[in-house]
Formats: structure tokens, sequence, C-alpha cells
């Protein structure tokens, strides 16, 4: 029973595989966290900006597995390290150990830049940031065209723990989460 339930989950994965390799690379911005296409046809962000020229690699450092705690809230990020030119992060809010929100988000090489893809609450379609600065162990992307965030910066700070700032307009407070590596 076991390795027929085992075999049943790799053809499963194997065929997900297979789709997400032929999923077509022009689709606009709908792709979810899909490779590269070439620079000139890739759609990034609001579809208006060039990307601050970055690899994956930059940002290795986010890597890993992040909490904070905030009161009787907590918040994780569990970010895979850089492969296929994309990192991969599910996160989850829990308050009262229990859970009020989730989200999965992908950072990805895109016209030469990073294009970070949310989709809180799983909500489709997925929202691009665009990188706009990076610098050492600080990344900043941006969306001037959504809503709620119109920015979400990642900083390491010297100490080891990951600042992370979400803000809007200038007439709103940013959003400051502080996590520690697990």
């Amino acid at each position: 029973m076991r390795t027929c339930l085992l075999l049943a989950l790799f053809i499963t994965s194997s065929a997900g595989i297979a789709h997400v390799r032929q999923a077509p690379q022009n689709s606009g911005k709908h792709r979810l966290c899909m490779g590269d296409a070439p620079p000139a046809a890739a759609p990034v962000g609001d579809g208006t900006k060039i990307p601050t020229p970055a690899a994956i690699s930059q940002v290795a450092w986010l890597s890993g597995t992040w909490i904070g705690t905030m009161g009787s809230t907590t918040v994780e990020e569990r970010w895979t390290p850089p492969a296929g030119r994309s990192m991969i992060s599910v996160g989850r809010t829990l308050r009262n150990s229990a859970l009020t929100a989730f989200e999965f988000v992908c950072i990805v090489e895109r016209g030469g830049g990073l294009v970070y893809t949310a989709m809180p609450n799983g909500h489709q379609p997925a929202t691009d940031f665009t990188m706009t600065k990076i610098e050492g162990t600080s990344v900043t992307f941006e969306n001037p065209a959504h809503d709620f965030p119109k920015m979400i910066r990642y900083t390491l700070k010297a100490d080891g723990t990951l600042e992370a700032i979400v803000s809007g307009s200038a007439a709103e407070k940013p959003e400051v989460f502080t996590y520690k590596k697990q």
C-alpha cells in the first residue's frame, strides 16, 4: 500500500513538473514565478519599469526560516535557497495559535532584474513588485500602481535579525516586522 501511495505521489509530482516546464514564457503578468524571458519582452511589476540589474544569488541571505513574535501574534516566513533563478516562500500569521493569514511568494529573475510575486491568502491574480534597489543585505521591491503595499523591503541587520517593511502611500504608516532566523 505504501509503495502504491509513493508511486502515485511520484506520478502526480512528475506530471506537475512537466506541466510547469511546458508553461508559456510569454503569458504576461499571470505567469506565476516562471523563469526568465528575453529581457526586452519580460513583463515586470506594473509593466512600465525597467528593473534594477540583479541576480537571485544576491538575495540568498534571505533563505531559511524566519519567525517574528509581537504579543500573541507570530509571523513566519520560510524561504528556499536560490535554485532555477528563483526563491520561493510560504508564510503564515498565527494569532493565539490560530491561523489568520498565509501567503505564497516567489522572487524570480526576470528581464535582467528581480521580481517579487505575492499571493496573500492565495488570491489571484498574483501581484508583481519590481526590485528597485539592492545594496548588500537589503533589497527593495515596488509596485506604485498597487493599493497596499506599494513597497516591500527586506534588510538583514548586523545582529542577524531580518527586518521587513511594507508601506503604502506617504500618508500611511509603514508596517515593520522583525524576524529571528530559526
